[in-house]
């Protein structure tokens, strides 16, 4: 079955009020073009589930959330999410600030089709102060520990982003972790994978061993090619994290006018293709910008005196 389709029918498919889980993780390998396509859209009231980074804070600041699952939110070179900061800080959205582990489990239940797992994550933390609906059960063999029963976390939609796919919905990453980008499609109801490169299914194993054949094509219900898709975020081997762009974007979490300037640029553009363009252009601006070292030595040079011209033949 050929799987492929676009991002805007991936969006078409999402109504008001889902549960999305987003892959990747932090600043690294996000399904972006995906999430650029939702912040075209008018999509509100979402909860997003999400070891986040920038797709939290885009989503965030443009009003798409009502909630937030998460197991932290932030850039990797910037700590903690400035636009997801923002959002916390003035009550715009539901928070459930879960461990790292929790999380993983959550989405495990699901995928499994439990109503919970045990784990032992979360004991003796605020965690459970913070999260009051979460509940403890006593194990029922000899041991009798006592541990937190992490409740599932069932997806409506999940979008994750992989380094080459096929038309069928196998899906590779080629980086240094996967992730839990299959744990996200497993819980979810709908699965949709953007890639950098749909290939051959065959050719799937030229670019890596078979266990970066991460998803398989019973854990996806489209495919969408999108070069570049993961911009602004790293996709390693493909392209690393676009620091420059990246500090951009946070710094327009301190200043309203920057951040309304930041998205007519980029994001309030008719299509991926034009966000794309939009970036290039940027990065065209800048590589034709002397750098800091290249302008001072250009000022030293035009502030020193000019050399003696010896005359010919001159005087000693």
């Amino acid at each position: 079955m050929d799987k492929r389709t676009t991002s805007a029918s991936v969006v078409a498919e999402l109504r008001d009020g889902m549960t999305v889980g987003i892959g990747g993780w932090g600043s690294r390998r996000k399904p972006m073009a995906l999430v650029r396509e939702i912040l075209r859209s008018p999509l509100k009231d979402l909860t997003i589930v999400a070891y986040g980074g920038p797709d939290v804070g885009l989503l965030c600041a443009a009003g798409k959330v009502r909630k937030v699952i998460y197991g932290f939110v932030s850039l990797d070179s910037i700590p903690l999410e400035p636009h997801f900061r923002v959002a916390r800080q003035t009550g715009t959205i539901e928070a459930a600030e879960l461990d790292e582990g929790m999380l993983q489990w959550g989405l495990y239940a699901a995928a499994l089709r439990l109503p919970f797992l045990p784990t032992r994550s979360g004991l003796g933390t605020d965690v459970l102060s913070i999260n009051p609906d979460l509940r403890l059960v006593r194990s029922p063999y000899a041991d009798g520990e006592e541990l937190v029963a992490m409740p599932a976390i069932q997806l409506d939609a999940a979008l994750v982003h992989m380094n080459r796919a096929d038309a069928r919905g196998n899906g590779q990453f080629l980086g240094p972790d996967p992730y839990f980008d299959d744990l996200f499609c497993m819980a979810a109801k709908r699965r949709f994978v953007s890639c950098e490169k749909i290939v051959e299914t065959a050719d799937l194993l030229k670019g890596g061993s078979v266990h970066t054949l991460k998803l398989n094509r019973s854990m996806v219900d489209a495919v969408i090619e999108t070069p570049n898709g993961a911009h602004f975020t790293e996709c390693p081997p493909d392209y690393g994290r676009d620091e420059a762009f990246q500090r951009e974007y946070a710094a327009t979490a301190k200043d309203l006018e920057a951040w309304q300037a930041f998205r007519a640029r980029y994001l309030d553009l008719p299509s991926e293709e034009a966000y794309q363009a939009a970036v290039q252009a940027r990065s065209a601006r800048s590589e034709a910008k002397p750098s800091g070292v290249e302008q001072q030595a250009r000022s030293a040079r035009s502030e020193a005196k000019p050399s003696e011209v010896k005359k010919p033949g001159g005087a000693r």
